[in-house]
């Protein structure tokens, strides 16, 4: 299959770096030093739910079929 050059749709790490980005932006005291936000990255990983990788890897046949239908653009949501 050739790649769509223009569907991120299709590269499931946004998907968890979004999970990643909202988990920071939620904290309540935000990292300050290098050191400080790889602890939290370390920390938000960890608390990442087994099941949002399943289900981001189990939905890959479903979004490039999708992807395909709209000829590589953007999946419509």
């Amino acid at each position: 299959m050739d790649w769509p050059a223009r569907s991120p749709d299709l590269n499931p790490i946004e998907h968890v770096w979004d999970f990643l980005g909202r988990r920071l932006a939620a904290r309540t005291l935000p990292p300050v030093t290098i050191r400080e936000l790889r602890l939290a990255l370390q920390d938000d990983w960890a608390a990442m739910p087994q099941q949002l990788i399943d289900t981001l890897i189990l939905s890959m046949g479903r979004r490039c079929e999708t992807c395909l239908a709209v000829r590589g653009d953007h999946i419509p949501y």
